[in-house]
C-alpha cells in the first residue's frame, strides 16, 4: 500500500492567525519541501553524465520510462512529477502516523488547506512522527506509525523520484510512478477512500499493462509474481472487510464499553487465526509475524482506504473498453458529487467482494 505525505506550503498566503497551532508543523514541511527542491537534478541530465553509478541509472532510466509509459498508455498527466532526482541524506524519505477511535469504525483525520481532511500525518522525521503517536496514543486513539512510501504535492511542485524509492524491485518503482501520478491527474479534496483506491486501481492495471506488453521472459515472471502477491492480498483484504463489518456492528451495539474493548479483541484474534489458515500455503506468509502483531482500527480503516471498490473501477474501465482517457474523464465527473455519494459507489462493491 502506497502512503505519501501531502504538502500544504499554499497555506504560507492564508492569514496566520487560523493556524497558530500548526505553524510549527508547516514550518518543518516548508523546510523539507525546500530541501528537496535545492537537492533536486534533472534526471535527463544525470543519465548523460559520469555522475551515477551503474547501478542508479539503471534505476532511473526506468523511472523515466515508466512516466512515459504513463503518460503515452495511461494518458496520466505529464504535470504528476518524475522528471527529477533526489539524493536523500536519511534511510527513509518520511514517515507518518494515522489514527482511528477505539470503539468506533472511523478514522482520526486533520484538517489543512488546499487538501482538506486527511486521515494521515506526514513528517520527514522520525523523531516528529513519534512525538505526534505518542500524543493520539494519551489521547487513547488507536495508532500506527508507517514508513511513507510516496510523495505528493498535488501540482505545486514537480514531485522528483528519491534515492529511498529507487532502491525497491523494478516493478515496484514502476508502480509507485503510475500511483503518483495518478494523485496528480485527479485528486478530490478530503476524499482520502476515492483517492488512494482510484490511485490504487490505476497503478496495478498500468504496471499489468506495462509488463504484458514487455512481452518478454522476465516480464512473465514478474507478471506471474505480482499474480501471486495480488491473490494472496486479494485474500487478506476479504478477512479485512469481513471483520470491519463485524467490527462496525459490534460498535453500534449496545453493550458496554467494557464488553466492546473484550469483544474487539476477540474478534482481532479471530482474524489473525482465519488469515492464518488461509494464507497458510503461500511461502512467503509468516503465522508468526501475523500472531505477534498488535492490530486495532486503523489497520482495517488503513488497509480499505487503499482497496475499496475494486469491482466499481473495473466495470467503468471496461465500459470504456479499457481506454484511460474514458476511464479519466468518467472519474473526473464524479467531482461533481459530494464525499458521501462517491463512497457510497464504492462500498456496494466492496461488500459484494
Amino acid at each position: 500500500m502506497r502512503k505519501k505525505i501531502l504538502l500544504a506550503l499554499p497555506v504560507l498566503i492564508v492569514p496566520l492567525f487560523l493556524f497558530h497551532n500548526c505553524l510549527g508543523y508547516f514550518y518543518h514541511l516548508g523546510k523539507g519541501q525546500f530541501d528537496i527542491m535545492r537537492k533536486r537534478k534533472d534526471i535527463g541530465v544525470l543519465l548523460q553524465s559520469n555522475q551515477l553509478d551503474a547501478e542508479t541509472k539503471q534505476k532511473l532510466t526506468k523511472v523515466t520510462q515508466a512516466r512515459i509509459f504513463a503518460i503515452k498508455h495511461l494518458k496520466l498527466s505529464p504535470e504528476g512529477g518524475f522528471v527529477y532526482y533526489v539524493s536523500l541524506d536519511r534511510e527513509e524519505l518520511g514517515w507518518h502516523v494515522t489514527a482511528s477511535y477505539p470503539l468506533e469504525f472511523k478514522p482520526y483525520t486533520w484538517w489543512f488547506p488546499i487538501v482538506g481532511d486527511v486521515p494521515y500525518k506526514g513528517y520527514f522525521s522520525l523523531k516528529k512522527t513519534k512525538i505526534e503517536q505518542e500524543k493520539l496514543d494519551r489521547q487513547g486513539l488507536d495508532t500506527r506509525l508507517r514508513i511513507t512510501a510516496g510523495y505528493s504535492t498535488l501540482g505545486w511542485f514537480s514531485d522528483p523520484i528519491f534515492s529511498t524509492q529507487i532502491k525497491r524491485d523494478e516493478d515496484q518503482i514502476f508502480a509507485l510512478v503510475f500511483h503518483e501520478m495518478a494523485h496528480g491527474t485527479i485528486y478530490f479534496n478530503g476524499d482520502a477512500l476515492f483517492n488512494e483506491s482510484y490511485a490504487n486501481f490505476v497503478e496495478e492495471k498500468g504496471t499489468e499493462l506495462y509488463y504484458q506488453k514487455l512481452n518478454t521472459e522476465n516480464a512473465k515472471t514478474i507478471l506471474q509474481e505480482r499474480a501471486e502477491r495480488k491473490e494472496k492480498n486479494r485474500l487478506v483484504i476479504e478477512e479485512i472487510k469481513h471483520t470491519a463489518k463485524l467490527l462496525d456492528a459490534m460498535y453500534k451495539s449496545e453493550i458496554t464499553d467494557a464488553q466492546k474493548h473484550k469483544k474487539k479483541q476477540e474478534l482481532l484474534q479471530l482474524f489473525k487465526d482465519t488469515v492464518s489458515e488461509r494464507l497458510s500455503r503461500f511461502k512467503s506468509f509468516s503465522r508468526e509475524r501475523l500472531q505477534k502483531k498488535q492490530l486495532n482500527n486503523e489497520d482495517f480503516i488503513g488497509a480499505l482506504r487503499y482497496n475499496s471498490g475494486e469491482a466499481f473501477f473495473v466495470k467503468k474501465f471496461q465500459e470504456c473498453r479499457q481506454d484511460f482517457t474514458c476511464f479519466h474523464q468518467k472519474m473526473r465527473k464524479l467531482q461533481e458529487l459530494s464525499q458521501e455519494e462517491r463512497k457510497k459507489l464504492l462500498l456496494p462493491y466492496q461488500q459484494e467482494q
